[in-house]
């Protein structure tokens, strides 16, 4: 079963919101205000997945008590877009065939969303005009994605306007972050840029709170390297129940094939004793903790028959790929979810992925890919998408115990 995931409503009157304060705009007073519970005349897939805790909400204080509404900064980013083409239209795909597990549905995305220094500096993207990589309008592209889908979970990788840009809009919203910075961000050797990427892990707080929380510098055969990855564990508020979430980014480029699956194995370490340093409930043969969850989400720069995609596969956490659902028999990876154009050719390969604990967590919706004639024959990025790399969006339930 199918489901169009559409865009909301046109552009309506530039309000000088948290959103376009922190992207320029003068500051206006503003005054608190609740997110409405409800919005009846949206398409269901672009309604919140659950409303926002009321009683959390009360408890916070001051001026900026409640999160904008936004709808209204989704409103505010089509309206600065709207001279250029629309953005790709994306079915949710339904794995379960209309069968839905019971609880509330926890939404991830998944989005490498290619970091500014990169595009215009380094990465090459030879059919992409330079005018649709200028921030002053990719900006709004990337967070009209991101609005669009309202994940509760959001992992990013590429995040090189994180403390300018991403924090302060997406905690506006009600979301909490971490971000850990590559050691040796190439972005610092761009002139002009804007500090080195990394990767960014945002939760919304009104449905989780944070446990625990580390950045990683990942190793391999115990030489530090320059790829980190974010982990953190959340408690749900609606039921109680804990998930462990992590976002990495690993090594790019043929030739790195060892060194990734040597990343993989530490970031699984590093997952395991955070379970374990965080468990108050019954252990595995290995001493992994059997209640808990695992999200793990990222740029693996790795197709499926790489060495560091078998590990996740073939690791006693249990893992799956959330996007093998989008395939008829639910064993293989989606085509691409990049795309792109650089002087040695063309790159159409699959490297992004969500992986879940099968035993705990059910996939009850896939956000698919746009399809070769949505990407045009220039590729990835464009005037109409922000990245080279398209987001993966997911929606899971728990199961029940």
């Amino acid at each position: 079963m199918e489901d169009m995931a559409s865009s909301m409503g046109g552009g309506g009157t530039r309000l000088c919101s948290p959103l376009t304060q922190s992207l320029g705009c003068r500051s206006s007073s503003s005054s608190s205000r609740s997110l409405p519970l409800a919005q009846p005349h949206l398409d269901p897939c672009q309604q919140p997945v659950t409303a926002l805790d009321q009683a959390f909400c009360q408890e916070r204080q001051g001026p900026d008590a409640f999160p904008p509404d936004p709808l209204e900064l989704l409103r505010e980013c089509e309206e600065a877009l709207k001279d250029r083409p629309p953005r790709f239209h994306r079915n949710f795909i339904y794995p379960r065939d209309g069968e839905k597990s019971p609880g509330s549905q926890i939404r991830v995305m998944q989005w490498n969303i290619l970091a500014q220094a990169l595009g215009e500096g380094v990465d090459s993207f030879v059919q992409c005009p330079p005018e649709a990589l200028c921030w002053s309008q990719r900006k709004y592209l990337i967070l009209e994605e991101i609005l669009t889908y309202r994940p509760h979970i959001l992992c990013l990788e590429e995040v090189d306007h994180y403390y300018d840009t991403f924090q302060p809009i997406l905690a506006g919203l009600g979301y909490s972050s971490n971000f850990c910075p590559k050691p040796w961000s190439p972005c610092l050797n761009v002139v002009g840029n804007n500090g080195p990427d990394g990767c960014a892990l945002f939760f919304d707080q009104s449905r989780f709170e944070c446990l625990d929380s580390v950045s990683v510098r990942l190793s391999a055969m115990l030489i530090p390297t320059n790829q980190v990855a974010v982990l953190t564990m959340l408690r749900c508020r609606a039921t109680g129940r804990r998930v462990c979430v992590a976002v990495t980014h690993l090594k790019a480029r043929t030739g790195w094939e060892r060194l990734r699956s040597a990343q993989g194995s530490d970031l699984l370490r590093h997952l395991q004793n955070l379970i374990q340093h965080s468990s108050s409930g019954p252990t595995g043969p290995l001493g992994i903790d059997s209640d808990t969850p695992l999200i793990i989400c990222g740029d693996f720069n790795a197709v499926p028959t790489e060495e560091v995609y078998r590990r996740f596969v073939l690791s006693p956490l249990g893992l799956d790929s959330a996007y093998k659902k989008l395939s008829g028999d639910g064993l293989s990876e989606p085509e691409y979810t990049t795309w792109k154009i650089r002087p040695e050719g063309e790159c159409c390969s699959t490297l992004d992925y969500i992986w879940y604990t099968q035993s705990k967590l059910s996939v009850e919706a896939v956000l698919n890919m746009p399809t070769e004639e949505q990407i045009g024959p220039n590729r990835l990025p464009s005037f109409n998408y922000p990245s080279d790399h398209l987001s993966l969006v997911c929606d899971f339930t728990f199961k029940e115990e």
